[in-house]
């Protein structure tokens, strides 16, 4: 059955081909080549790139209706959104490894979170009100963006300039959770507003502000006030509310650009514990009460970056940035009669401070044939987390941990067809050895619009802040860190061809078909170390104990013609992951599944409305897991995902209606099989992807002068 997939695939691949033609140099000579800046010398064109980039544009984002980076990369190939309603989270999957292996910057400055730097970010956390474009490259980029970027790097590509001279955006969202909605209550409720102005032709300022209020989903809960003990109190998704802040400030004149950015993050959670209590008081009488908490993050975020040229000749860019993402933990206990709080005390939960910088040198050569790109990449992460020892006994951690890395690549133009980009990364670590980065890209471009491409990477990534310090002993829970852990090593094979062509009728077709291969050693997962002789307990500990491997063929087309663009994807996965800990291994044979993503956009100018649809369907994929005394293969079960709008302008597109639905498929959970003979991870046999069917409206007033 794969082997007639892949056929399948190439025979349409192949077909598609075949059956094009080549369009007139007049229509050719008006195709807008989108500018892609992700892991290139400088921004440049996305057919001139050496990697792969994929583009997410802000059409997109629009037509989703999308507030944060969890709303738009569902429907992405070869991505898997994982949210978590019982802590507010929802991180990125890709190729089947989690988001400490995918690195998320903005402007090419990876984002703190409260436990690391660019890996395991909250997606949910990453507002999109002034986003340009969104840039996603796969396979291992060590050395363009350091340790951790593994699997892959998505970029953040904000807004800096404006050809008007004063804008204003203003907007409203309501939107359903499932079938919960109220206006105060119930529901997610958004509200933004952004303000810019062009002073002249060398500066701009830009603000900023959006609040993101969700109330939670109760499906079978019944709320902070539920007085019964039988677990139905508190809520299936946690209510949250976000308030993000921006500003921007650019200045360019000649070969000179420099801009400064902004960011705070205000982020509470409430959690309601299900567990209600009962106490007797002489003064008070009965009473009930839970142990109830609430989270409170706050994130800042300053960047400074300045590029332009030495010596008539030299580009430079440099970044300068301070970020720091800190979470606390207020406890309380709830007295359900009264509906009072009492003995409120909060503490510094986990944080994370970060002084970075890095900067590049290119163009040393006046001949165009050859490029050199010189870099850095400086990095001091102060960590924090109160970790718990036993007997409620809980415990500050403060460690730092530095990196001064220095790197070098070059592009050489061996003919007017055929590029080679060659690269190499030395990293000094403060904790660990050096470790080293390396890669090497080609690219070449055959007649007919034909491109091929492809490239070899080697990557590192170094353990995470809780994988080294982590400690959670509690009522026979035992899970902790390894201080004596090292670097995950890694390398990634991609090849890909791509065809555009342009059909007399005005149809312009893009097909790709690519492969990737990716190697990790040394990975590191937790594992069982003993039975407690006391208890009989087991207990857990992070090792480097797994080896993990993936190969990927995908095919992603798209067809436009006038005011219609279709696209089409699909993609088959292999993952081999070997386990071993000191009683028992896996099995490293190969798991499969297979992926399917579409959509489609018209736009229908004289009622000045666009109708868009996204569609992905997440094949049934496995995985090995651990039972007291083996690793099992556990069958995580197909879903499919299906987003749909309508966006209308209206009083010569000053205002701006979308409506449309989220998750029509109504995914809530997918079924996991064997979960619960898992030795000390034992849960139910439902996978938590999504909370059902959404609708909503979004309201948008722009004023440009």
């Amino acid at each position: 059955m794969k082997i007639k997939i892949i056929l399948f695939v190439a025979l349409v691949f192949c077909k598609t081909l075949s059956a094009q033609q080549k369009q007139k140099d007049s229509i050719r000579s008006n195709e807008l080549s989108e500018v892609v800046v992700t892991g290139q010398f400088e921004p440049q064109s996305i057919k001139k790139s050496v990697f792969n980039v994929r583009v997410i544009t802000n059409k997109d984002i629009q037509n989703l209706a999308a507030n944060n980076l969890s709303d738009v990369l569902n429907q992405y190939l070869n991505i898997n959104v994982r949210p978590s309603g019982t802590s507010g989270r929802s991180t990125v999957s890709l190729f089947g490894l989690d988001a400490q292996y995918f690195k998320i910057l903005v402007d090419n400055v990876p984002l703190v979170n409260e436990a690391g730097l660019g890996n395991n970010t909250d997606l949910s956390q990453i507002n999109l009100n002034d986003v340009e474009q969104i840039e996603i490259v796969e396979g291992s980029m060590g050395v363009a963006y350091g340790g951790n970027a593994v699997s892959g790097v998505l970029n953040i590509i904000t807004k800096k300039s404006s050809k008007y001279k004063w804008s204003m955006t203003a907007s409203v969202q309501e939107e359903t959770v499932k079938d919960e909605y109220a206006l105060f209550n119930e529901g997610r409720h958004i509200q933004s507003l952004k303000l810019s102005h062009t002073f002249n032709k060398n500066w701009f300022v830009s603000l900023g502000a959006n609040r993101n209020d969700f109330r939670g989903f109760l499906d079978d809960k019944k709320g902070k006030d539920y007085i019964q003990n039988d677990e139905s109190r508190g809520y299936r998704w946690l209510p949250k509310e976000q308030l993000n802040s921006t500003a921007l400030i650019a200045y360019h004149k000649n070969n000179f650009r420099f801009f400064y950015k902004f960011e705070y993050l205000k982020e509470d959670v409430d959690y309601y514990n299900a567990t209600v209590q009962s106490q007797y008081d002489p003064a008070l009488g009965s009473y009930r009460y839970s142990d109830d908490k609430r989270y409170f993050t706050n994130r800042y975020f300053h960047n400074l970056n300045a590029t332009g040229k030495l010596f008539s000749q030299l580009n430079y860019n440099v970044s300068l940035s301070h970020q720091k993402q800190q979470r606390d933990v207020e406890t309380f206990k709830y007295y359900l009669f009264t509906k009072n709080e009492g003995d409120n005390a909060t503490t510094k939960d986990q944080s994370m401070e970060v002084l970075y910088s890095t900067g590049t040198l290119s163009n040393f050569f006046s001949d165009k044939k050859v490029d050199l790109q010189l870099g850095y990449e400086f990095v001091n992460n102060q960590g924090y987390s109160l970790v718990q020892e036993g007997s409620n006994k809980f415990t500050p951690v403060r460690k730092r941990l530095e990196n001064y890395d220095f790197f070098a690549s070059s592009e050489i133009m061996a003919t007017e067809r055929f590029s080679i980009r060659p690269g190499l990364r030395f990293s000094a670590q403060s904790k660990f050895d050096n470790q080293y980065a390396s890669s090497l890209g080609l690219r070449y471009l055959f007649d007919k619009g034909i491109e091929l491409r492809s490239s070899f990477g080697s990557s590192f990534r170094t353990p995470t802040f809780e994988e080294l310090y982590s400690k959670l002993i509690f009522d026979g829970h035992f899970f902790i860190g390894n201080e004596n852990l090292i670097p995950e090593t890694s390398n990634s094979f991609e090849a890909s061809l791509k065809k555009i062509s342009f059909l007399a009728s005005g149809l312009q077709i893009s097909n790709t078909l690519a492969g990737s291969f990716l190697n990790v050693n040394d990975r590191i997962d937790m594992a069982w170390v003993r039975s407690n002789p006391d208890t009989g307990n087991p207990e857990y500990q992070y090792f480097n104990i797994s080896k993990y491997k993936m190969w990927n063929l995908s095919t992603m087309n798209q067809f436009k013609i006038e005011n219609l663009t279709f696209n089409f994807g699909a993609s088959l996965v292999g993952v081999s992951r070997k386990i071993e800990n000191l009683k028992f291994s896996s099995d490293d044979k190969f798991l499969y599944s297979f992926n399917l993503n579409s959509s489609v956009s018209y736009l229908i100018p004289k009622w000045g409305t666009t109708l868009s649809a996204y569609y992905k369907y997440n094949g049934k994929s496995q995985q090995f897991i651990e039972t007291t005394s083996e690793y099992v293969i556990s069958d995580i079960s197909a879903s499919n995902w299906l987003d749909a709008s309508l966006r209308k302008t209206f009083l010569q597109n000053q205002l701006e209606a979308t409506i449309g639905a989220r998750n029509i498929c109504n995914v809530t959970n997918v079924n996991q099989t064997k979960t619960s003979q898992s030795a000390g991870h034992a849960g139910p046999s439902d996978l938590m992807l999504a909370y059902g069917r959404s609708y909503f409206i979004k309201l948008a007033y722009n004023l440009n002068l």
